[in-house]
C-alpha cells in the first residue's frame, strides 16, 4: 500500500508530461453504454428492507427499501422494480399513491426524491421511476404503503431490481428484502 501511494504522484506527473490527464481514484465514472443499452459500471449489490410495524392487519405499516449507490456506479439510479415472491397472503392491497422516496435511511431522512409508482396486482410488482435520477454516492429509500399488513403471519419476500438512468437500461438484481409478519399470539 505504501509503495503504491509513493508512486502515484510520480505516475501522475509522468502522465501530465505526456499530455495525458492524471489518474485520480475519485474521478467520476461515466455510464457504460453498449449496444444502445445503459449499464452500471459498479452496480448496487443489495437492498435493505425495514418495517417498524410487523403484526398482521396493522394499518400503520410502511415498507422501506434502501439502496446504496457506489461512488463509482457510473450511472444514476433511474428506477426500481419490487415484486412480492413469497408470503401466505397474495391479496393484501397497497396505497400506491402514497409511495414516496427520500435520500438517506428511514430514521435518518434527507431530501425528498420525487417518484412515480405503479403496481400490478396480478404479478404483485411495483415499478418505481425517479423523476430526477439518484446520483452515485447516494443512499435512497423507497417507502411503499400497504392498506394494512397481510392477514396471515409468514415470511414475505420481495425481489428488488435496479435500473440505471439512460436509454434501454439493463436491470441489475439486488436480491431479496425479507419481511417477517407476526400473528398477534406469536409474541407470547
Amino acid at each position: 500500500m505504501v509503495k503504491r501511494l509513493l508512486w502515484a504522484p510520480l505516475v501522475g506527473l509522468a502522465l501530465l508530461g505526456a499530455g495525458l490527464p492524471p489518474l485520480s481514484p475519485l474521478a467520476p465514472a461515466h455510464a457504460l453504454e453498449l449496444n444502445d443499452s445503459t449499464y452500471f459500471r459498479k452496480p448496487p449489490w443489495k437492498v435493505d428492507l425495514v418495517s417498524y410495524y410487523t403484526n398482521v392487519w396493522d394499518t400503520h405499516a410502511e415498507y422501506y427499501f434502501t439502496v446504496e449507490l457506489d461512488p463509482a456506479a457510473g450511472a444514476s439510479l433511474g428506477g426500481l422494480q419490487i415484486q412480492q415472491t413469497r408470503g401466505a397472503d397474495w391479496q393484501f392491497p397497497f396505497a400506491v399513491e402514497r409511495t414516496h422516496a427520500f435520500l438517506g435511511r428511514p430514521r435518518a431522512r434527507g431530501a425528498t426524491v420525487p417518484v412515480s409508482a405503479s403496481f400490478d396486482q396480478a404479478t404483485r410488482r411495483f415499478t418505481i421511476r425517479f423523476a430526477e435520477p439518484v446520483p452515485p454516492r447516494s443512499t435512497v429509500t423507497v417507502a411503499i404503503k400497504p392498506w394494512a399488513n397481510p392477514s396471515q403471519a409468514d415470511t414475505y419476500m420481495f425481489q428488488v431490481t435496479a435500473f440505471p438512468a439512460g436509454p434501454n437500461p439493463s436491470p441489475t438484481p439486488l436480491g431479496f428484502g425479507t419481511l417477517r409478519i407476526y400473528g398477534l399470539n406469536d409474541w407470547w
